[in-house]
């Protein structure tokens, strides 16, 4: 099935058989009012120049943007943490497609502001052979444009669902990133982003592999 299939088959799970209705009034408002912001309209598109980064990976290892784009483009996903199935789906699709994302010869790493052993789990429970580097307060998600502000209101439902922020990301910001996806070529172009303020929506990850393969016979040339 394809990836958004899993989405929307546990998007109907949820609100039909275990969130109560007012949860679900909840979620959908937020999500409309982040739409209705134009906030992913703002986050970096292809064409603009992709912010450098070094990050520590979940054991604490510092990853470098610079130093990932010497080997090749880079595929970056932003990760809202742990606690979002809708996340982990994501996740769990990329992994399927990572070898097929180092075939075209570029690196992929998840970008998230929850802690450090938080990310081990997730790794762990989604059998991750790549890195989720940690953001923490969410400073270069800011800097793609992609993070946004909880309202109060959202807030004490995700407390209820069992997604404290504060536990999960270690800071009290309530901030998170919008699901995004990027691959940055060598030079530090972004060559393809999708964004969206709906966190129930994810591209495919087939839908990478033309630009990468772009991005590979530009090398050549």
């Amino acid at each position: 099935m394809p990836l958004q299939g899993k989405l929307d088959a546990l998007k109907s799970e949820f609100e039909t058989n275990f969130a109560p209705p007012a949860v679900v009034e909840v979620l959908h408002r937020a999500t409309n009012e982040l739409i209705v912001s134009g906030a992913q309209d703002r986050a970096l598109k292809a064409g603009d120049v992709a912010p450098e980064f070094t990050l520590p990976d979940a054991d604490g290892n510092p990853v470098s943007s610079k130093a990932l784009l010497a080997k090749g483009p880079l595929v970056i996903t932003f990760y809202r943490g742990a606690w979002c199935p809708y996340c982990n789906f994501d996740l769990s699709a990329l992994e399927e497609a990572r070898s097929e994302i180092s075939s075209r010869g570029a690196s992929l790493v998840a970008i998230s502001q929850q802690t450090a052993p938080n990310s081990r789990k997730s790794q762990r429970q989604n059998g991750l052979g790549f890195p989720i580097l940690g953001d923490h307060g969410g400073e270069i998600a800011a800097q793609f444009g992609v993070r946004w502000t909880l309202p109060d209101y959202l807030r004490e439902v995700q407390k209820a669902l069992g997604a404290d922020l504060t536990k999960f990301n270690g800071e009290d910001s309530w901030t998170l990133p919008m699901p995004a996806r990027y691959v940055i070529a060598q030079d530090g172009t972004i060559a393809y982003a999708e964004v969206n303020a709906d966190y129930t929506r994810r591209p495919e990850p087939s839908a990478i592999f033309p630009v990468l393969e772009q991005l590979g016979r530009r090398q050549v040339a």
